[in-house]
């Protein structure tokens, strides 16, 4: 396969992947925002989740006070911010068009009906009178964009590289919504147990990554922020998990490997077995927040080793 088609493929998939889990992300603070809590305490949860996701800076140069909508507007709306929902899907829509002749018709059509939809929901007023509606729309059109995919389009190295940027995202945004808790706030679930409230915080992050019901099936017993971290990093039979998205990105790396890939899928499966091998216990006792640091620094490194080894090389400035 040519390296600009796989650029293309596996963008489109990071960028529809983005989209959702900056909707999830949001979800989780908008529900938190609405517990009892001084506004000192709302404050902080937004530029957390600013920090996490690398945009504190943008955000303040733009707006400087930071208010509950500017924030919302920033992460939905503002197609200067690369990051932002209408910028994604935008990018996933250009992506596609770009290899439309590898896609099928389905897949094309289901992006393209995305964007066109996108535009009709942020004139109507949606995101302002019921934001979370807004989300579970964004988060069904990601769900039917992987469903599409999955049912219409031959197994080849186009779908693996559809999957590879899809769980190269999805990683990356799996540790930065469970650090979103912690940002700030290191070994925090070393200082005793947690306050009565935190349930309410930690059920709602359960719920944006679609993890309350599996919690409830697997540990059958109150939510604990120690539960939920494993749950969300080691548990590979939980599929937004770290060690779920690292399972499907070395099985696919190992579909499209080439003749100067091995140190990339070496560092991929060591990445791997470290989550693998790893017990709950050992990464509490070195600082959640640190762990989760760290893991993002290796996926992004991953994912700039895969650029390097199968896509388009980027221009050096």
């Amino acid at each position: 396969m040519l390296s600009r088609t796989a650029d293309h493929l596996f963008w489109m998939a990071r960028y529809t992947e983005r989209a959702e889990n900056t909707a999830r992300m949001l979800d989780v603070n908008i529900q938190t925002s609405m517990l009892p809590q001084s506004a000192q305490d709302a404050e902080q949860g937004w530029r957390a989740m600013l920090g996490i996701s690398e945009l504190q800076s943008a955000f303040d140069h733009q707006y400087g006070i930071l208010t509950k909508k500017d924030v919302l507007d920033f992460m939905v709306r503002d197609t200067m911010n690369p990051s932002s929902i209408a910028a994604c899907l935008t990018e996933a829509r250009e992506n596609a068009r770009a290899v439309r002749g590898t896609l099928t018709t389905e897949v094309w059509e289901t992006q393209n009906a995305t964007w066109l939809d996108m535009q009709k929901k942020l004139s109507s007023g949606l995101l302002e009178s019921d934001p979370s509606q807004f989300f579970e729309w964004v988060k069904y059109r990601s769900h039917l964009s992987r469903g599409v995919t999955i049912g219409t389009m031959l197994k080849d190295e186009a779908i693996h590289f559809i999957r590879l940027g899809t769980f190269i995202e999805r990683a990356d945004n799996t540790a930065r919504i469970l650090d979103v808790k912690f940002h700030g706030a290191k070994n925090t679930m070393q200082q005793g147990a947690p306050l009565q409230k935190d349930f309410y915080y930690w059920a709602a992050l359960l719920r944006s990554v679609s993890g309350f019901e599996i919690y409830r099936k697997v540990y059958r017993d109150v939510i604990t922020p120690e539960r939920v971290a494993e749950l969300l990093m080691l548990r590979g039979d939980m599929p937004r998990s770290l060690l779920a998205c690292m399972d499907e990105v070395v099985e696919n790396l190992q579909q499209v490997r080439n003749d100067i890939s091995a140190d990339t899928e070496r560092f991929a499966g060591k990445l791997h077995a470290e989550l693998q091998f790893e017990r709950i216990e050992d990464i509490l006792a070195a600082g959640l927040h640190d762990t989760l640091t760290e893991f993002l620094e290796k996926i992004f490194e991953l994912g700039n080793r895969i650029s390097r080894d199968f896509l388009v090389p980027l221009v050096a400035a």
